[in-house]
């Protein structure tokens, strides 16, 4: 994991919240607009923003026919939906949710060749967590998540499900399933998890992860 570690400091933010440069254009447009060009600019934006994110979140449409991966998070088991950004094409993104209590988490960034690099939000708008990790020839996947700080590292190893394929019970090895480029083709399925647990997520879906920023 040694390797790994290296890797962790480049993660790569990619689209998850406005660039300083960014922030600067607009301070420098605020100065240049009249002040009533300025009001009814924002009174445009807050009529196109999106609807307020609800929680807890609950499993996407958006996300359902991406390639799934199923294992193991530390001690917990989780169901990984990753696929390929249709505007970028080294990013990817989807969402994982644990098992035993259906709660889900957003994910995002790159994957360049074998190694995927993403961040992780609980909220849809908070970055609680990165993964750096390592695709083999069979398509399944092993790294570590961390926290936003690096803190508490925590291996996770996937296995890819095939189509329909059933989620396994916690620990119980998954068969293999014929990958090609998994996250850039996507599968259909979607992540299998215990009645119950659906029940308990609630909440409604996300359709994106634009409006992230760092911090808890």
């Amino acid at each position: 994991m040694r390797e790994l570690k290296a890797m962790k400091g480049a993660v790569r933010r990619r689209g998850w919240w406005m660039t300083s440069a960014a922030v600067l254009m607009c301070a420098g447009a605020a100065t240049t607009l009249p002040a009533q060009a300025w009001a009814e600019s924002d009174a445009v934006k807050a009529l196109a923003a999106p609807p307020p994110i609800q929680l807890p979140l609950k499993p996407s449409p958006e996300f359902a026919k991406f390639p799934r991966y199923a294992g193991m998070l530390g001690s917990r088991q989780i169901v990984l939906k990753l696929g390929p950004k249709s505007d970028d094409p080294s990013g990817v993104h989807g969402e994982y949710q644990f098992t035993d209590t259906g709660a889900v988490i957003l994910i995002a960034g790159d994957r360049d060749g074998d190694t995927l690099e993403v961040e992780e939000s609980n909220d849809g708008t908070h970055i609680t967590g990165n993964w750096v990790g390592k695709f083999a020839a069979d398509g399944s996947v092993a790294g570590e998540r961390m926290n936003v700080d690096d803190s508490d590292p925590q291996p996770f190893d996937l296995k890819p499900l095939a189509a329909g394929q059933a989620v396994p019970p916690p620990g119980a090895p998954v068969a293999a399933a014929a990958t090609n480029e998994a996250t850039a083709q996507p599968s259909a399925g979607a992540a299998t998890v215990p009645a119950s647990s659906a029940a308990a997520a609630g909440g409604h879906a996300v359709g994106g992860v634009s409006n992230l920023r760092t911090g808890e």
